[in-house]
């Protein structure tokens, strides 16, 4: 089963949506069967917040989708990965940006590890890097607030990780259980 979404941003005046951008996101996993999210802080137009979001990016000219994917994860978390499946798609938008974003999610293994690159604007905002067991992952992005920005990523991203969790075990059998 693969998740299709469409959501709507009601935490920001609507203004029009003149921009679109293709992302991917990753919900990357570890040997250990741990996904890994980043501690998002920021101060902008977009308030004052702290959030968990999986890492990904935009999808810049002439890239697939699978090749922004790699990328991205090397330069925010410094990883190689091995893509192991689509898990589907969600069109969400940010308002004060005037941005529609179509997202697409994968499950993908860690290959190997390194130092993150980081080259965007948006990497800057990145706090922390951590690898999380997937329940405490899932529990961490419920958490976050109801309000700005984190409740946007927050409905963007839960259901994804909710999904990555019925399908860990295909790539790591021996989960810990927490």
């Amino acid at each position: 089963m693969k998740i299709s979404l469409s959501l709507i941003d009601d935490q920001y005046p609507f203004k029009g949506l003149s921009n679109k951008r293709v992302v991917v996101r990753a919900i990357l996993f570890n040997e250990q069967g741990e996904v890994c999210l980043h501690l998002v802080s920021r101060d902008d137009q977009f308030g004052k917040q702290e959030y968990f979001e999986t890492p990904g990016g935009g999808v810049e000219e002439k890239e697939t989708l699978i090749s922004a994917l790699h990328r991205e994860i090397k330069e925010e978390v410094g990883c190689k990965i091995k893509v192991e499946e689509e898990l589907g798609v969600v069109k969400d938008s940010y308002n004060l940006i005037n941005r529609e974003n179509e997202n697409h999610f994968f499950l993908a293994k860690v290959l190997s590890k390194g130092e993150p690159t980081f080259k965007s604007e948006g990497d800057l905002l990145i706090k922390e890097t951590r690898f999380y067991p997937i329940d405490i992952a899932i529990a961490l992005m419920g958490k976050q607030e109801d309000k700005g920005v984190s409740i946007l990523v927050k409905r963007r991203e839960l259901p994804f990780l909710r999904l990555a969790k019925t399908r860990l075990n295909k790539y790591c059998p021996n989960i810990k259980k927490y």
